[in-house]
């Protein structure tokens, strides 16, 4: 998708120190968890960033796949003087067609924008959203975001407030 304004694309290693200046104003706001560099890096594949017609980076978010049919949105920012031009609803809609392309079927998200989220199909769940014998495998998982998909005790801190939400695609 492109607009005159801005472009959608998937993110370079170049764009991961964009994505963290985009992501630590709201990691200060514990609105989203801080990484260090390496886990952009690490991740950087799972991203889509906005650029606006001078080439800057302005938003970014990835998608995180969790099991055979489930993916996370995980890191959507957008830098403040672009919020309510389209930016994050573009980079959420790049996100659902990676997804189908992938073969998921349900994206997750942890989250304080429900209404955001809520726009795009996302509904507030429960915690029994994975068959016993996935959450034991999900369990093996070092990732810090299926700790908090897993609702474990020790990142309860992180997700104080947060809303889990879900999507059927």
């Amino acid at each position: 998708m492109t607009s005159t304004a801005y472009t959608v694309r998937a993110a370079r290693t170049s764009d991961v120190p964009f994505i963290q200046a985009l992501v630590e104003p709201l990691v200060q706001k514990r609105i989203l968890l801080g990484k260090d560099r390496v886990v952009f890096y690490e991740s950087v594949q799972e991203f889509r960033v906005v650029e606006d017609a001078d080439g800057t980076v302005i938003g970014c978010g990835a998608l995180h796949v969790m099991w055979e049919d489930l993916g996370e949105v995980r890191t959507l920012a957008v830098a403040d003087e672009w919020l309510k031009h389209g930016v994050g609803h573009a980079i959420l809609d790049h996100i659902e067609v990676d997804a189908k392309a992938l073969g998921l079927s349900r994206l997750f998200c942890l989250t304080f924008e429900t209404e955001f989220f809520g726009r795009h199909g996302f509904e507030a769940i429960g915690e029994d959203i994975v068959a016993p014998e996935v959450y034991a495998e999900l369990l093996r998982s070092g990732d810090e975001g299926v700790a908090e998909f897993l609702d474990l005790s020790r990142v309860k801190p992180n997700t104080l407030g947060n809303t889990r939400m879900l999507k059927h695609l």
